[in-house]
């Protein structure tokens, strides 16, 4: 059980040293993931319609039919079908300021996303040095019992240690084992989102005139 335990451990050690290197952006030592690290996006990259300035990013705000829908729009929770629809209505009742209306609805929906966006990646980060710090705890508790373990005649005091030692290892790996498979998930999310927001630019560039 023991040597299953610090078998283990090791890979479990190991994997965590090596997956920052292993990921796609070499720059951010604390960056886990395969897909690169790409801390913005930018509106540049999926609007092909009249301009958005650095202005519309706010301005979209004060307008009360656009700051009603693009929250809607933003969520994942609206289904593609549903969110293409909106913004068809939405369309159909601004027909004297359409291009100027659904520049804003872009930069509005865009705003949430790339918020939202952001503070996932921030919060990736986070999350990888937490793991990093967990298998370099489990390390030294390893390290620790197979020096006790190394022993020939262990003192009352070290077979309790041993024993303690034992179940942290179990419990940590256990904890260190779980977050690093959701981690996989987590890691997809700054994707959907972009892929998100690129769905939503061509919904509303088709309604332009």
């Amino acid at each position: 059980m023991r040597k299953h335990i610090l078998t283990l451990v090791g890979a479990l050690a190991l994997a965590a040293n090596v997956s920052p290197a292993m990921a796609a952006d070499f720059s951010d030592p604390d960056w886990p993931c395969v897909q690169r690290k790409v801390p913005h996006l930018s509106v540049g990259q999926m609007w092909a319609g009249p301009p958005i300035g650095e202005a519309d990013l706010s301005a979209w705000r004060k307008d009360d039919r656009v700051a009603g829908l693009a929250p809607v729009l933003a969520v994942r929770r609206t289904a593609e079908e549903q969110a293409d629809s909106l913004i068809g209505e939405f369309s159909e009742t601004h027909a004297e300021d359409r291009n100027r209306a659904l520049s804003l609805l872009f930069a509005g929906a865009f705003t949430l996303i790339e918020r939202e966006r952001s503070e996932i990646i921030s919060g990736i980060g986070r999350y990888a040095r937490t793991q990093t710090a967990l298998a370099a705890g489990i390390d030294a508790l390893q390290t620790e019992l197979a020096e006790l373990q190394a022993l020939a005649e262990p003192n009352f005091d070290q077979q309790d240690r041993m024993e303690e030692l034992e179940d942290k290892v179990h419990w940590d790996t256990r904890i260190y084992k779980d977050r690093q498979q959701s981690l996989t998930y987590v890691c997809e999310t700054p994707v959907i989102l972009e892929k998100r927001a690129f769905a939503l630019a061509r919904m509303i560039q088709g309604r332009l005139d």
